[in-house]
C-alpha cells in the first residue's frame, strides 16, 4: 500500500536533487513545446511535449505541496510554484495556439 507520508518524508529530504532535476526538465520541455509550436509541428508532437512538459510541473507543484503541508512557507516555495504554475499555463496556452492556428489556417485554404 502506498504510504503518503512516507512520499511526502522522501520528497522533503531530497529536495535539492528533486528540484536539480525538475526545475531544468520544466524549462526545457516547455521551451520545446514553444518550439514545436513555432515550427508548425504536426499537433500530435505538440500534445506530447506539453503532456510530458505537464508531468514534470505538477510533480513540482505536489513536491511545493509538501512542504506547504509541514508549514514551510519561504521564498523558495512560492518561485518553485510560481514556476511550474507558469509552465503548466504556457503548455496549455501552447496547445490552444496550435488549435487556433490550425482553425485559422484552414479557414484560409
Amino acid at each position: 500500500m502506498l504510504d503518503l507520508n512516507s512520499l511526502a518524508e522522501f520528497s522533503r529530504a531530497n529536495c535539492v536533487s528533486i528540484c536539480a532535476f525538475l526545475v531544468p526538465a520544466n524549462l526545457l520541455a516547455t521551451l520545446l513545446s514553444i518550439i514545436f509550436v513555432a515550427l508548425r509541428r504536426p499537433s500530435h508532437h505538440i500534445w506530447q511535449a506539453a503532456g510530458i512538459a505537464s508531468i514534470f510541473a505538477l510533480m513540482m507543484v505536489l513536491h511545493v505541496y509538501t512542504w506547504f503541508m509541514i508549514g514551510v512557507v519561504m521564498a523558495p516555495t512560492y518561485i518553485l510554484l510560481w514556476l511550474a504554475i507558469t509552465c503548466l499555463l504556457t503548455n496549455l496556452g501552447a496547445i490552444l495556439f496550435k488549435r487556433y492556428y490550425a482553425q485559422i489556417s484552414e479557414l484560409r485554404v
